[in-house]
Order: C-alpha cells, then sequence, then structure tokens
C-alpha cells in the first residue's frame, strides 16, 4: 500500500467547475493534483482527461450539471501540470497511476468517465481493478488495437503542429466542426473554461511525446486485439461523433460490440469533444446512466 498524505484542501462544499480550489495528496512518490465538488450523493464520478488536457479544460457546463447530482473528481495524471513525476508512455502504467490517485482518497467505489486517451485509461483500469468502478462512460477513444489508431492522419498532425494566438484555441479545432452551429458552440466553451480562477501551469515539452508513445502503443494492432474487453462487465456508455479525426467512428463501434453490458450514442456535426458541444443534452444522459441501479 503507497504512503498516503493529503496535502491542501479537499472540501466538496458549494463549489463549482470555476472556483474549486486545488487539493493535492502523496501517493506512491507522486504528489497528485484534484479538484473534488459537487452533491454527496451515491458515488463520485472521477473524470480521466485527453492528450495534454489538463483540470482546467473540462468543460464547467458539463461538470456542473454533473456535480447537481453527484459528487464529480477531476485530477492530472502523473506528471501532468501540477501533478509531479514523469509521464508514462504506456496507457497501461496511465491506469496504475491512475488507481493509485484513487486509491489515495480511499475510495473503495467509483463510477469512472474517460475521454479520449483518457477513454483508453478508464478502459485498462476497468480490466485492471474490475471491483473499483460501477459504471463506465467512455468518450471519443477505441479499443486497445483499434481501427486507424495506431497514428494520427496528416490532417491531425498539421492541426497539432498550427500555431495558435492563444493556446486553448486549438481545442476549438479539435472538438468543433467548421459549421457554423458548432463554431458557435466552440466559442462558448472557450468563454466557459477560460473563466476558472486559478489556473494550472503550463505543461512542460515532455508530456505530449510521453502521450501520443501511449496513445500509438494502445492502438497498435495485435493478436486477439479485444479479448480484453470480454472481462469489462461493467455497464457502459459509450459517446462519439461519427466524423472524429482523432478516433474513427468505427472505435466506437467496436467498443460496443465487444462490451458486454454497452449502449452508443453518436453526435452530429461534432468533432472529438461531442460532450462539449452538446453539454446540457450530454450531462443530462451521463447522468440518467449513473443514476440507474
Amino acid at each position: 500500500m503507497p504512503k498516503t498524505k493529503l496535502l491542501g484542501a479537499t472540501t466538496s462544499g458549494l463549489y463549482s467547475a470555476r472556483n474549486a480550489p486545488t487539493s493535492f495528496v502523496e501517493a506512491g512518490g507522486i504528489k497528485f493534483a484534484y479538484r473534488r465538488f459537487g452533491r454527496k450523493n451515491g458515488l463520485p464520478l472521477v473524470f480521466t482527461n485527453f492528450l495534454t488536457g489538463t483540470m482546467d479544460n473540462w468543460d464547467p457546463a458539463v461538470l456542473e450539471k454533473i456535480a447537481k447530482e453527484r459528487e464529480v473528481i477531476i485530477f492530472d495524471n502523473t506528471g501532468v501540470a501540477s501533478f509531479t513525476g514523469t509521464t508514462p508512455n504506456t496507457v497501461e502504467q496511465m491506469a496504475r497511476d491512475a488507481y493509485t490517485f484513487v486509491n489515495a482518497l480511499t475510495l473503495k467505489k467509483i463510477d469512472l468517465l474517460g475521454f479520449s486517451i483518457g477513454g483508453m485509461v478508464a478502459q485498462c483500469l476497468a480490466y485492471q481493478q474490475p471491483q473499483l468502478i460501477r459504471r463506465l462512460i467512455l468518450i471519443g477513444t477505441g479499443p486497445s488495437g483499434g481501427e486507424g489508431m495506431e497514428d494520427y492522419t496528416p490532417q491531425v498532425w498539421a492541426l497539432l503542429q498550427k500555431k495558435y494566438p492563444h493556446a486553448d484555441e486549438l481545442l476549438l479545432d479539435a472538438f468543433f466542426t467548421p459549421t457554423k452551429n458548432s463554431k458557435a458552440a466552440g466559442g462558448e466553451y472557450l468563454k466557459r473554461i477560460r473563466t476558472r480562477v486559478g489556473k494550472e501551469p503550463a505543461l512542460t515539452g515532455k508530456v505530449a511525446p510521453a502521450q501520443l508513445a501511449a496513445i500509438f502503443g494502445w492502438g497498435k494492432g495485435h493478436e486477439n486485439n479485444f479479448d480484453y474487453l470480454k472481462s469489462i462487465k461493467q455497464p457502459t456508455l459509450i459517446v462519439h461523433r461519427d466524423a472524429d479525426i482523432f478516433c474513427p467512428v468505427i472505435n466506437s463501434v467496436l467498443l460496443k460490440e465487444h462490451l458486454e453490458n454497452a449502449q452508443l450514442i453518436v453526435y452530429p456535426d461534432a468533432n472529438h469533444g461531442p460532450q462539449n458541444q452538446y453539454p446540457e443534452d450530454f450531462a443530462k444522459k451521463a447522468n440518467n446512466f449513473l443514476n440507474q441501479a
């Protein structure tokens, strides 16, 4: 059992995504940073994040709608932003680190939401620690050895290498489409995340290469690619977009086909972040799913 030390505020109280204090806990030689708020009702929902994503990038509209019905816990994995340690280059190690964090909070049972690479981590954690997770939500992600997941397309690489006046504007191209409605939704999303009081430190240059190696290692095809999914028995809600440029939508179908107890929602006119384009609808569906016995 890793030695655990709580540091800083941990109160849920009446905080929101915009002002919840950043707390810290030390375990396994790592200082984990997290934010925890919402109604203490049933199990907390723990969020695992996307490529180079930090706590500041979660949509307040999603978090606060969900937090009205249950406690939410967001955190950055090892080596990201306020976390110490070295960013792992495998999904498996990221999942082990996530378990160290959850265990440090003495949580015996959780619901888990994973977005993008966070969805890979969520699958892996459900496989590694099945007793920990009651229900699972997977957004914009795919199975190990999925279709078109061993590398990004030239379109995605061009996007990642593009220079933006403000770094968070990359999220407009990554999460939204060029249509009028989607661009408008993207602008509202940026406004919401920019309202955060107390921003996280910038990422180091070591985070993205390690996370990319983890993504492409996870995506590499191998024999019996999907056998591990048979061990994930938890009810699972899969959320995707039909033109996701980072993770082709076929991967959501593969997850649905190989998970024992899964349902799939595919949103129109959104890119890699459908929950940010349709925050009210997504949060309602997520709460309905989580409220089931």
